[in-house]
């Protein structure tokens, strides 16, 4: 690795300060499990990297409202979160698909701001964010003032977001589930905890047999966590039947825009997606 300068400020705006919005080579850095290998690869040469250690005791822990909603801090480490007995009763399809997001020695450092200020399309945690209807909630140079931005709104591109170079996740917010049920499959081509070829969440509220709300939502076979409308639009008032699911699995093969990388061909991902959309949403009723 080049050298490179780090700082470690104690506030929030002494490092939304440090920060250059001009300078694609000074980056924050939280826990930094992505940021170093890309490091050691030689794909980004930082000038300066800007810790966010210290603000940890602020800007971490999770809190559950009466309500349901959770609010979670932005430095919580993914390890706190599959832990967290708030988080289980709330979202328990959260914990369930953090059991398979890389490797405890990662979750017990990386951080949620850090996992979704990454913007990789691979990550697990943002499809699942985005079928709960997530936001974050983001701080910029102007201080107080925080904007929330959907989690399906966050990604624009492959490893791209619409963060500004001064702007800082400063936490999570998920909003009251209700009687919505959820699911995450992930289909990998090495270990259970490899980076997916394909993930899929869906959240889905029904009436009897009628299916009232639907969310479905793709990434790792595209070039950003997408939420697969066409699909949503299939499912919204029909009936819950063998045929209605096997419809909703070619629709997403269909709608979705899959891109060839090492994990697979585009004509195979979209295999996948025809047949893991409906096992998410077997999966999401029966749960």
């Amino acid at each position: 690795m080049t050298p490179f300068e780090l700082v470690e400020p104690a506030s929030l705006s002494e490092a939304i300060a440090l920060l250059d919005p001009e300078d694609p080579s000074v980056r924050p850095i939280a826990g930094g499990t992505a940021l170093m290998l890309l490091m050691k690869a030689g794909v980004f040469r930082p000038r300066r990297l800007v810790s966010l250690r210290k603000l940890a005791p602020l800007h971490s822990g999770i809190t559950s409202e009466k309500n349901g909603a959770l609010a979670i801090g932005a430095m919580t480490p993914l390890a706190a979160v599959e832990r967290s007995a708030e988080v289980a009763r709330a979202a328990p399809v959260i914990p369930r698909m953090m059991r398979r997001l890389s490797n405890i020695r990662v979750r017990n450092v990386a951080t949620i701001g850090g996992n979704l200020g990454h913007g990789d399309p691979h990550m697990d945690l943002p499809p699942v964010l985005i079928a709960l209807s997530a936001e974050v909630g983001v701080i910029g140079p102007d201080g107080a003032a925080e904007r929330r931005i959907a989690i399906e709104d966050l990604f624009t591109g492959y490893f791209e977001t619409v963060l500004a170079k001064n702007e800082l996740i400063a936490g999570l917010h998920i909003p009251p589930q209700g009687r919505s049920r959820s699911a995450y499959v992930k289909v990998t081509t090495g270990s259970a905890e490899d980076w997916p070829a394909l993930g899929v969440a869906v959240a889905l509220e029904a009436e009897g047999a009628t299916v009232k709300s639907a969310r479905v939502v793709i990434s790792a076979a595209t070039e950003r966590a997408t939420r697969l409308k066409g699909v949503e639009r299939l499912l919204t008032g029909a009936s819950i039947d063998e045929k209605t699911l096997a419809r909703a699995g070619d629709a997403a093969a269909d709608e979705a825009e899959c891109v060839s990388d090492v994990r697979g061909s585009a004509a195979y991902k979209r295999e996948l997606t025809r047949v893991h959309v409906n096992r998410a949403l077997h999966q999401a009723l029966n749960s």
